[in-house]
């Protein structure tokens, strides 16, 4: 899969540097991964979740930080639309973001 803006998570490490190791493992992961439905991603992460707009949360760091993708299955890209805390992604519109 390609992934648009590594920038914003490195952004994101940079503050928050317990995220840096786990935000690179999911980050190799999912570009080694050829996903083409949201029951790729649950098989071998079970706890995400699936969003409209082929949107996907992932929990980082046993659910201390938050991911959001967008996912372009049929072109292979994943769009990074947000990194943040659990308490920023309660005050976040996960379906619009």
């Amino acid at each position: 899969m390609r992934i648009i803006k590594l920038q914003t998570l490195k952004r994101f490490w940079e503050n928050h540097k317990d995220a840096e190791e786990p935000l690179k493992a999911w980050f190799k992961e999912a570009e080694c991964s050829s996903w083409q439905t949201f029951q790729d991603i649950k098989n071998r992460f079970g706890n995400a979740d699936v969003l409209p707009g082929n949107r996907v949360v992932f929990n980082i760091k046993g659910n201390k930080y938050r991911l959001i993708v967008k996912i372009h299955y049929n072109i292979g890209v994943i769009y990074i639309r947000f990194v943040g805390t659990h308490a920023e992604y309660n005050k976040t519109n996960a379906v619009e973001i």
